[in-house]
């Protein structure tokens, strides 16, 4: 049921994801939707938790062997071909705070922190400034993405040059750290 309701997020956008027209899609009456979810809030914590493992796994498998600029790079095109493929199911992940550290929320962003986390490790930043790093590359991809996929770059200027751009930039700023 998770997966149907984030691919429906995907389609119709994370805002407009209702148990109703999930229940429409999968063939069901949203009575039978709570037999799997305990209701929306559940469902878009379960769609959250989903989307940051999805994202957990792409960004951690375009890393795998790579370190520095070759592993910022490939981490940042994976975060962002995640995001522009399920944009409704990556914005269920903003504003989503987990139960606790067991909660599958907690676990999942946790997930992909590390595999940015990873990529840090080719950069000499001090353990101090680590999470300020995070919060750098958050920002930067998360905004790119974001704004591509709500057709935010209304301007001639190529997008994939201005993300190569934005990596180039991002590679400078962390190696004089």
């Amino acid at each position: 049921m998770v997966a149907a309701g984030a691919a429906l997020a995907d389609e119709v956008g994370f805002a407009r994801l209702t148990m109703g027209l999930l229940a429409e899609r999968v063939g069901v009456r949203t009575p039978s939707l709570y037999k799997h979810v305990g209701g929306q809030d559940d469902l878009n914590r379960r769609i959250a938790a989903l989307a940051l493992n999805e994202a957990a796994d792409a960004v951690g498998d375009a890393v795998r062997g790579y370190a520095g600029r070759d592993a910022l790079a490939a981490a940042a095109r994976a975060f962002r071909t995640f995001v522009l493929a399920h944009p409704g199911r990556y914005a269920a992940t903003i504003g989503q705070e987990p139960s606790g550290p067991e909660d599958p929320l907690a676990t999942a962003g946790q997930r992909l922190l590390g595999a940015f986390t990873a990529v840090l490790r080719g950069y000499d930043i001090p353990e101090h400034d680590v999470n300020h790093a995070l919060r750098l590359l958050r920002s930067l991809f998360h905004g790119f993405a974001t704004l591509q996929a709500a057709d935010g770059f209304q301007w001639s200027t190529d997008i994939d040059e201005s993300f190569e751009w934005l990596i180039a930039f991002a590679d400078r700023g962390l190696r004089t750290l």
